[in-house]
C-alpha cells in the first residue's frame, strides 16, 4: 500500500496540491565532465521543468549564500543537467534542483553532499597508433583544453628506454620518433590535469611494426634512374638553352663564297691594282692599230 502512494505525482497538504521535490539526487564525474542527475518527477499527461543551482565557497562565505541558476538547466525538461561549466574551481560546491508544473513549484531538493572536481574520474584517452612510412604516428581523443597527455613510446625489445613526450594538441596527429626497418614500437598514453594536480592510468600498450626492407627495389631502381636522367638531361637542356638563344641574338650569316675573303686585304689591293694596270695595257693596246689607219 505504501508503494501505491508513493507513485501518486501530487501530495495534498491541507487541501492543497503539492507537486513533490526530485530525489535521488547524485553527480556522475569523467575526465572534469560533471553530470548532476536526479529521478524525475512524473505527472500523467503533463510535462515538469527543472530548475537547477547552485554554490561555490565564494558564494557562501561573501555573497551571502546566495544560489547561482544554472547556465545551462534553469529551466530543463530532463531529469539530468550539465555543470561543467557552473563548477569553475576546484572547491565544494553545493547543488540543489525542484520541479515546477504552471504554477505549482516543488521544493529544493539539496545533493547529500557538496561535490568537488577534484574527485572526477580519470580515464585514459582513446589513442589511434598507426605508421607514416618510417614515422610513428599517434592521434589522440580531445579531452578539452584541461588535459594534457603523457606518451610514453619505446622500441620492443629488451632493456629497450622508455621515452616520454608531452602533447598538448587535441585531435591532431603527432609524429612522435622515426622507426627504424624491422623493429616494432609501443606506446601508451595517460591525462594530465593540471588544475585537479591529477593524472590517469596508463591506458593498454598498442604496438607496430615497420617492414624489414628499406625500400623496395623497384623503387630503388627508379630513384637511381631518375637521378642519372637529371644529371644528364639537366646540362644538356642549360647547353641547347644557350644555343638557342645566342643564335636568337646574335645569328650566323652565312655569305657565298664568292663573298669570302681568302686572302690578305692588302694583297687583295696589290692584285686589283695589277689587274687594273694589265687592263688599261690591253687596251691601249688595241687602239694603237685604229689609230694608224686613220
Amino acid at each position: 500500500m505504501w508503494f501505491f502512494y508513493a507513485l501518486i505525482p501530487c501530495l495534498l497538504i491541507d487541501g492543497v496540491v503539492v507537486l513533490p521535490a526530485p530525489q535521488n539526487l547524485s553527480v556522475q564525474s569523467t575526465n572534469m565532465k560533471h553530470l548532476l542527475m536526479w529521478s524525475p518527477v512524473i505527472v500523467p499527461g503533463e510535462i515538469i521543468y527543472y530548475f537547477v543551482e547552485y554554490q561555490g565557497e565564494y558564494e557562501s562565505l561573501y555573497m551571502s549564500h546566495i544560489w547561482i541558476p544554472s547556465s545551462w538547466c534553469s529551466p530543463t525538461e530532463c531529469p539530468e543537467c550539465d555543470i561543467t561549466d557552473d563548477i569553475t574551481a576546484t572547491v565544494p560546491y553545493k547543488l540543489r534542483v525542484r520541479a515546477t508544473l504552471g504554477s505549482q513549484t516543488s521544493a529544493w531538493s539539496t545533493l547529500q553532499h557538496p561535490f568537488n572536481r577534484n574527485s572526477t574520474t580519470l580515464t585514459p584517452p582513446v589513442m589511434e597508433v598507426t605508421k607514416d612510412g618510417f614515422y610513428l604516428v599517434i592521434k589522440l581523443e580531445d579531452l578539452g583544453p584541461q588535459f594534457e597527455f603523457l606518451v610514453a613510446y619505446w622500441r620492443r625489445e629488451p632493456g629497450a628506454k622508455e621515452h616520454v613526450k608531452v602533447v598538448r594538441s587535441r585531435g591532431i596527429p603527432v609524429h612522435l620518433e622515426t622507426m627504424e626497418p624491422g623493429a616494432a614500437y609501443c606506446v601508451k598514453v595517460r591525462t594530465f590535469v593540471k588544475a585537479i594536480g591529477r593524472h590517469s592510468p596508463f591506458s593498454q600498450a598498442e604496438c607496430v611494426k615497420v617492414q624489414g626492407e628499406t625500400l623496395p627495389l623497384a623503387l630503388a631502381l627508379f630513384a637511381f634512374v631518375g637521378f642519372m636522367l637529371i644529371l644528364v638531361v639537366v646540362p644538356l637542356s642549360i647547353w641547347k638553352m644557350g644555343r638557342l638563344l645566342r643564335n636568337s641574338c646574335c645569328p650566323v650569316v652565312v655569305l657565298p663564297d664568292t663573298l669570302k675573303i681568302t686572302n690578305s686585304p692588302q694583297k687583295l689591293i696589290s692584285c686589283r691594282r695589277e689587274e687594273v694596270e694589265a687592263c688599261a695595257t690591253a687596251v691601249l693596246s688595241s687602239e694603237e692599230p685604229f689609230r694608224a689607219w686613220l
